[in-house]
């Protein structure tokens, strides 16, 4: 039973379902069952008229015959103009096109779907036409078991014609004999020389071919061929770049260590004479203000505990896509596994905000859980429900559904801000995280900083080293989600991922550290901002890979591509902000609570 799926097309990222074009329809159309993930990804899963029969091969079977009007044929020449392909699942594996690479030895690229059709002149002629592709060849690949004699389907391709397609005398429905395509005579179609034009009036027959071919391919490695990455040794490469740059971090963190916290705190807790101890300098003296809480604390909480929030959402789904259960054979499998797990990491979100909401000596725990359970999902919402009105507006099936809406809404309102609140009234139970130091009344005066501490250069230059780890990498991740190619590689990732933390906590303390030296004890918001402004680079490198590597003309895809990166931005602010927050209040406790001061 071959199923059809939606029109795909890297030009307007804007999904359609497949009936939208006039092709052939069964008697009945069925929508299958989809999971929350698939619905967002716009898949629309349909049955269709082609009948396979396992081992039953058929030549120039005629689906249906149409007459185009002009508007089925303007239909068909927008699809086409935009490149617009047809997505196929025959046994849960999606249709390919196998393209010959250049040298024949090597094996072929696949490309998901087939064009619904092409642009080209006539020899002699300069103008432009439209052709259909309205011959489809298939190729399903099967496994033989030799125990229990059973075939499985392991592959499953076509080649796609285009034929204008001829018949003597009148048309007859029940028994169609074409001239063009005969199995009786073996003639069967094997290029495009006569195709089918699209215009107002064409008559188009569509026909398929079908051919069963005995395959060496096991039903478990099926997926191989789909997920063949071309290219390991640039990961690897990739991931030995990042490494340096955390040698050369880790490095700087293990000096500064040494000599703050060896030298110093010796020479430090000897010290007897008056005159010695005002020679002091640098990170001692702002003891008093350094546990001093800051401006818009209230915000800071949130933000801290939303990063929590997305850390532990990451981790999980990595772990679970490492053990093998989101592969692209489960289709919308990652969507739904990353909502779920955002939903029920909720309940540390609100742990880890009011923790250190109270820690700030903060009495209105419950001001806290609500703002940490609707800020960051609300904007993120915003920003969808205007990409999605856009969508709607298209008339793409990549809108959401009022159905999935309220779904997500439940799993927000229903679940996830009650998560929060028991989370939030866990953390606040708890005693308060004592300050290793006690804080002075009255605030010190900061002393005049030099251009390069200067908070916003530090803050910019402390973005750059955890994008850098991550680059190589998000250049796959961002081809797999627009060009429309699986990602699977998720043990670089993991690698990646790991790499990334370290980073962010490593610049950040360092960071940090210098600020701390120079007098200027404002580090709370800063070693946020620190690592999270690795976020404003991402961005900056989604808008040259916009404008390098995608041939995106609408507004309204334009509009879309900005729109995701922006929420993906957005979350790798927060989560990067909050691992380098982490790491600096870490390293401020420990040096500060091995100084004795009197």
């Amino acid at each position: 039973m071959v199923k059809v799926n939606k029109l795909t097309s890297i030009k307007t990222q804007l999904p359609y379902s497949y009936y939208t074009l006039p092709f052939c329809t069964p008697s009945k159309i069925v929508d299958s069952a989809e999971n929350l993930g698939e619905v967002l990804r716009g898949d629309r899963i349909e049955n269709s008229p082609y009948a396979f029969n396992m081992g039953d091969a058929k030549m120039c079977n005629v689906l249906c015959r149409k007459t185009l009007d002009s508007k089925t044929a303007k239909a068909f020449k927008e699809k086409i103009d935009d490149e617009y392909r047809v997505n196929m699942i025959l046994d849960n594996l999606p249709l390919v096109v196998p393209i010959q690479r250049l040298d024949q030895e090597s094996p072929p690229v696949y490309q998901l779907g087939y064009h619904v059709g092409l642009k080209g002149q006539y020899s002699g002629s300069k103008e432009e036409k439209y052709f259909i592709h309205n011959h489809l060849s298939f190729i399903v690949k099967y496994h033989k078991d030799p125990q229990s004699n059973s075939a499985r389907i392991v592959g499953f391709e076509v080649k796609p014609f285009s034929v204008k397609h001829a018949y003597e005398g009148k048309w007859n429905d029940e028994k169609p004999r074409l001239t063009t395509c005969d199995p009786h005579t073996r003639h069967t179609v094997v290029n495009s020389n006569t195709p089918q034009e699209v215009e107002d009036k064409a008559e188009i027959i569509f026909t398929y071919d079908v051919e069963f071919q005995d395959s060496d391919v096991k039903w478990a490695s099926r997926w191989d061929a789909y997920l063949l990455m071309t290219d390991d040794q640039i990961h690897w490469f990739s991931i030995v770049n990042s490494l340096m740059i955390v040698l050369f971090l880790s490095g700087m963190v293990a000096m500064i260590m040494l000599r703050t916290l060896y030298r110093d705190i010796s020479k430090y807790n000897e010290l007897e004479t008056q005159e010695e101890a005002q020679e002091e300098t640098g990170w001692k003296l702002v003891h008093g203000d350094v546990f001093r809480p800051p401006s818009n604390s209230d915000l800071l909480c949130v933000y801290v505990g939303t990063g929590v929030q997305f850390f532990g959402m990451i981790l999980v789904t990595m772990i679970f896509a490492i053990l093998g259960f989101l592969s692209p054979s489960n289709r919308g499998g990652l969507m739904t596994a990353m909502l779920l797990l955002w939903v029920f990491m909720g309940i540390f979100a609100g742990y880890a905000s009011t923790r250190l909401y109270k820690m700030f000596k903060g009495s209105e725990w419950k001001k806290i859980a609500l703002r940490t359970a609707v800020m960051f999902p609300g904007v993120v919402s915003a920003i969808f429900f205007v990409l999605n009105a856009l969508i709607w507006g298209q008339k793409s099936s990549g809108a959401v559904p009022f159905g999935t809406m309220f779904a997500l809404i439940f799993l927000w309102f229903g679940i996830s801000v009650p998560l929060v609140f028991v989370g939030s009234y866990i953390g606040f139970k708890k005693p308060a995280i004592e300050d290793p130091v006690k804080t002075n009344k009255i605030p010190r005066q900061i002393p005049e900083q030099a251009w390069y501490m200067n908070p916003a250069f530090s803050i910019l230059i402390g973005g750059i080293l955890p994008f850098g780890a991550v680059f190589i990498e998000l250049f796959f991740i961002l081809t797999s989600i627009w060009l429309n190619q699986f990602y699977y590689i998720f043990g670089f990732l993991f690698l990646v991922f790991a790499i990334l933390l370290v980073t962010c906590a490593e610049i950040t303390i360092v960071l940090c550290y210098f600020q701390l030296c120079s007098e200027d004890y404002l580090w709370w918001w800063r070693s946020y901002l620190t690592s999270g402004s690795s976020a404003l680079y991402l961005f900056l490198y989604a808008t040259f890979y916009f404008f390098t590597k995608l041939e995106i003309t609408k507004l309204v895809s334009g509009a879309l591509y900005f729109g995701y990166m922006l929420i993906a931005s957005y979350a790798f602010f927060v989560l990067t902000g909050t691992i380098g927050f982490y790491a600096c209040l870490w390293f401020t406790r420990l040096i500060y609570s091995s100084v004795k001061i009197d």
